[in-house]
């Protein structure tokens, strides 16, 4: 089966358009370093970028299932392998540009993993996203069984790793990270309202797990600020309400959650029967 076909061999323009744009990432930043755009220190530069498409397509492949059930939109679960394994694709490659910035002096660059901490987790987050993409192909799902399901569940663990090592690995200026950690929670927030029995099609408990999530937002980034930094916190803490400068992470993991509320409020109105769900789900 190709990236643009579904199980039946037909051309799948979601498929196609999905493939498209994990690409684009990483063709822009080759277009860059080609052309002298990634600044003094391309390789530098390069291993911040594809850390960071890394984190993004892990949070967009935890995004398919709670917005297939929000929008009743079954058919984006035959994308959700294809966005795993491209945040594994980018994080392989932030290793590799690590390793080439080492001058490939494996023996330095496994004693740097092994007693630098956050160098640490980032490696343990992306052998955890090389077990979620070695057992994403149709013959390890149909062997697995149910297990499947439950060895699968280790992508939240990686989340937080991820999220982590975005953390430590930037230091001070720590905006991305927060919104990141922000966009985690917010994506928890929703597996925690289904678990508890709310309904996600519900536009008051979308709202609701995004006012949490930016909540969360601002207690992530007090916390990390007063334990991590030396920064004075409760300057930060403050930002969140003055629009001078910028517009603080909790407040874009409000807009996109409040966003989310009013399309499953639109979809709600449209009305109509889900979508029949494909046979299996994939990764």
């Amino acid at each position: 089966m190709l990236p643009w076909t579904n199980r039946a061999g037909n051309f799948s323009p979601l498929k196609a358009a999905t493939f498209a744009l994990l690409w684009l990432p990483a063709a822009y930043l080759a277009i860059r370093w080609f052309s002298g755009g990634l600044g003094p220190r391309p390789v530098t530069e390069a291993i911040h970028q594809t850390g960071l498409w890394a984190i993004r397509f892990l949070l967009l492949s935890l995004a398919v299932t709670p917005v297939r059930k929000i929008l009743r939109w079954n058919g984006l679960i035959a994308v959700r392998r294809m966005i795993g394994l491209s945040a594994l694709f980018y994080a392989l490659a932030h290793l590799l540009l690590y390793a080439l910035d080492q001058k490939w002096m494996i023996a330095m660059i496994a004693s740097e993993i092994a007693l630098r901490i956050y160098l640490t987790i980032g490696f343990v987050a992306l052998l955890g996203l090389g077990v979620l993409g070695a057992t994403s192909t149709d013959a390890a799902i149909r062997r697995l069984g149910r297990s499947w399901n439950r060895l699968h569940k280790i992508v939240y663990a990686i989340g937080v790793l991820a999220v982590l090592h975005f953390f430590m690995q930037t230091k001070a200026d720590v905006y991305e990270a927060t919104l990141m950690a922000g966009l985690f929670a917010l994506l928890m927030g929703y597996r925690i309202a289904e678990r508890r029995g709310l309904p996600l099609q519900s536009p008051l408990v979308l709202l609701g797990v995004a006012i949490a999530a930016a909540l969360a937002t601002v207690a992530i980034e007090y916390a990390w600020y007063a334990l991590a930094t030396g920064i004075p916190p409760a300057r930060v803490l403050a930002a969140n309400l003055h629009f001078a400068f910028s517009i603080r992470p909790a407040w874009w993991v409000l807009a996109i959650g409040g966003s989310v509320a009013a399309a499953g409020w639109a979809r709600s109105l449209a009305g109509g029967a889900p979508q029949t769900r494909p046979k299996r789900a994939v990764a």
